[in-house]
């Protein structure tokens, strides 16, 4: 095949994949955006991959069990694994904008993260006990901070190389790919896995995650950007007090943002919460949106006193996952492109729909001996999750443009890498009363969530 007839058989790919509004486009600017949204869903197909075997809800606690690792450990999963990935977004973004290619950070931190991979499954194969989750815990922060790179710098160039109306679709479809993997991945585990966990498997597993870093960061790297836009006039509504270029607010202290360079990131953070009423919506949104990520977890620590923790055990879940990534993806991707405001509305009210449901479950007689209930509700709520999460994306990146995505995506991680720990050590030390009073908790949290989610405006593109 030719590279003309190359460069047809990618449109018509992308064409098939995702539905788009081509008019007023030209062939070339087409042909432009195919390319790179090809790359971008296989790249992020490939991440989602690993992502799927380096879960810190689900097959990482199994292996920590397996090899002796002390509980404590265990419960460090979570919070190690996404504040990690979010706290140091803020103090990234200056340098990222100095960046004239910014693909090549997301480059970067696929590579991290594969070496993190690669090191947790050297870890599994020849440690035990404390010393092997000591090790893990290590290897996933380095995993998480690589990961806060790639979520920077992914968003950044999805805004700049893929037009509003498609960036839902293409994360959609990402998501669909991975729940496929996710469902073989579980099936394998559930048939083959028997009733002891072994931690040689796990480790193999984790080293074939890492080789799905390096392929995703070879495709990544040939995305083409164009060149670096000029921030837009700062967006001025009742809602959100104008914000000057160099990022000060009115009544602030008068110091253009910039003057301490990297030093002040956390000054000019909090100048933009301060001054835009609209962003701080959204991160208070967020933080209440944790539910769908926080309540799975003590699910599963419920199912594991009834059933135990061997391998085979861990399947039905790692299934559920991906059934929630294949069945939600797409149609979520698309519902987001359309309103992704109302998405996260819906998401976090099914989550607390769910949570009430499942706590009415264990009041009665003999239900806690059920063991197909503990997959479902997991299913029920990463499926609520996978909405959630398309959601947000979708929203940060439709807000706003230029650098001001770049600030945006990053403050709104760290604010909330920062407020996970507290929610999740809140949620944490409820759980020493009962998992089923932190489920509680986190329930009355997401229906406040759907409040402050509805109050915020609508920012996806026009029907």
């Amino acid at each position: 095949m030719g590279e003309n007839g190359w460069v047809i058989s990618t449109l018509r790919t992308y064409q098939r994949l995702v539905r788009a509004d081509r008019s007023g486009q030209h062939s070339g600017e087409q042909r432009a955006i195919a390319r790179n949204g090809l790359r971008q869903i296989v790249a992020d197909t490939l991440q989602a991959i690993g992502d799927q075997v380096v879960n810190a809800k689900t097959v990482l606690p199994w292996l920590l069990a397996s090899l002796g690792a002390p509980a404590v450990l265990i419960g460090l999963l979570v919070p190690i694994r996404e504040s990690g990935s979010m706290l140091p977004q803020a103090a990234m973004t200056g340098p990222l904008q100095r960046l004239r290619r910014r693909r090549m950070a997301w480059v970067a931190g696929a590579a991290g993260q594969a070496a993190g991979a690669a090191a947790m499954a050297f870890a599994a194969a020849v440690l035990e006990g404390a010393a092997a989750g000591w090790a893990i815990l290590g290897a996933l922060a380095v995993f998480a901070l690589s990961r806060a790179l790639c979520s920077l710098a992914g968003k950044d160039v999805m805004g700049r190389t893929v037009p509003k109306g498609e960036r839902g679709q293409i994360t959609g479809l990402s998501t669909v790919f991975s729940g496929a993997v996710a469902i073989t991945l579980g099936l394998l585990i559930r048939v083959l896995g028997g009733e002891e966990v072994s931690p040689l498997v796990l480790a193999s597993l984790l080293g074939g995650a890492a080789l799905a870093w390096v392929g995703a960061g070879a495709v990544f790297a040939g995305i083409r950007e164009p060149d670096p836009e000029p921030d837009p006039e700062p967006d001025e509504g009742p809602d959100r007090e104008p914000i000057d270029r160099a990022g000060q607010s009115p009544g602030g202290d008068g110091t253009a943002a910039d003057d301490d360079g990297d030093a002040g990131w956390a000054r000019r953070s909090w100048t933009l919460l301060r001054g835009d009423g609209v962003f701080r919506r959204f991160v208070l949104a967020r933080t209440l949106l944790l539910v769908s990520a926080l309540s799975p977890p003590f699910v599963v620590a419920l199912a594991a006193g009834v059933a135990g923790a061997g391998l085979s055990g861990l399947g039905p879940f790692v299934i559920a996952q991906g059934v929630a990534s294949l069945v939600g993806g797409k149609p979520f991707g698309t519902l987001a492109d359309r309103s992704s405001r109302s998405l996260m509305m819906w998401g976090a009210g099914a989550s607390v729909a769910v949570l009430a449901a499942f706590l009415g479950a264990l009041a009665v007689p003999g239900a806690r001996q059920l063991w197909w209930l503990y997959p479902v509700v997991y299913l029920l709520l990463v499926t609520a999750h996978t909405a959630v999460r398309v959601a947000r994306k979708t929203y940060v990146v439709d807000v706003a443009e230029g650098d001001r995505r770049t600030e945006y995506v990053a403050v709104a991680n760290t604010a909330i890498g920062v407020l996970l720990l507290v929610v999740g050590g809140l949620s944490g030390a409820l759980a020493a009363l009962g998992p089923e009073v932190a489920l509680g908790f986190l329930a009355l949290m997401g229906l406040a969530g759907v409040l402050v989610s509805r109050s915020l405006p609508e920012v996806s593109k026009p029907a």
